[in-house]
């Protein structure tokens, strides 16, 4: 890619969107109200505006390795309260996607240095659900699950939190688990019960609401 090409293809974007609405950039001045948070991987081929064919404005994106949501990360935890609190979207979408490089890096023993604390929450998933894993022969379904599993575990940590709880509780807010599969650029729902996941955590991480 020529990097000086992107200030060109910019000019050209404004271009095609004055002539479909001369007034577009305008409206989008005036602020953003977007329905859903989502949160996905920072792989270069997972861009979460195109693979759902919607516009600026449409979506507030968090991207970080592998989609992960861990409590004590500071960025992401904000970008929620913010989705949540302010913003007040009514849905938060996890979305994890095949071939997935952080998920393949931590199921290789590997000394990755700076990668290793962030890669050792994948690796919890892992031990999680190692039986049903370690059931699985071959090594690319055995990714692919590992993968699934992850976004599950990624939205029972949202529903640990007290932003997700209380939305979720006073003004029906949604968690979704999707998956991007690259090689087909089909966007998967893993239709995660989600309310059965509530009841099956409250025990412990209820927090009153």
């Amino acid at each position: 890619m020529d990097i000086s090409k992107v200030f060109e293809n910019n000019e050209k974007w404004i271009e095609n969107k004055l002539e479909k609405d001369p007034n577009y950039f305008k409206e989008l001045a005036k602020g953003q109200n977007p329905d859903i948070l989502y949160v996905g991987c920072s792989d270069s081929r997972v861009t979460a505006e195109d693979l759902m064919g919607v516009q600026p404005g449409d979506v507030f994106v968090h991207r970080n390795i592998a989609n992960m949501v861990i409590s004590i990360d500071l960025n992401v935890m904000s970008v929620l309260n913010y989705a949540v609190e302010n913003l007040k979207v009514d849905h938060i979408v996890i979305c994890g996607h095949y071939e997935c490089g952080g998920v393949k890096a931590a199921m290789n023993p590997a000394d990755l240095g700076i990668l290793n604390p962030w890669l050792r929450n994948i690796r919890d998933v892992y031990r999680i659900h190692r039986v049903e894993l370690n059931a699985i022969e071959d090594e690319s379904t055995r990714y692919n699950r590992l993968v699934e599993l992850n976004v599950q575990e990624q939205c029972v940590n949202l529903l640990k939190t007290a932003v997700v709880q209380k939305a979720v509780r006073q003004r029906g807010m949604k968690v979704h688990g999707w998956v991007f599969d690259v090689s087909q650029g089909r966007l998967i729902d893993l239709k995660l019960d989600i309310y059965s996941i509530i009841e099956e955590i409250t025990e412990i991480y209820d927090l009153g609401f």
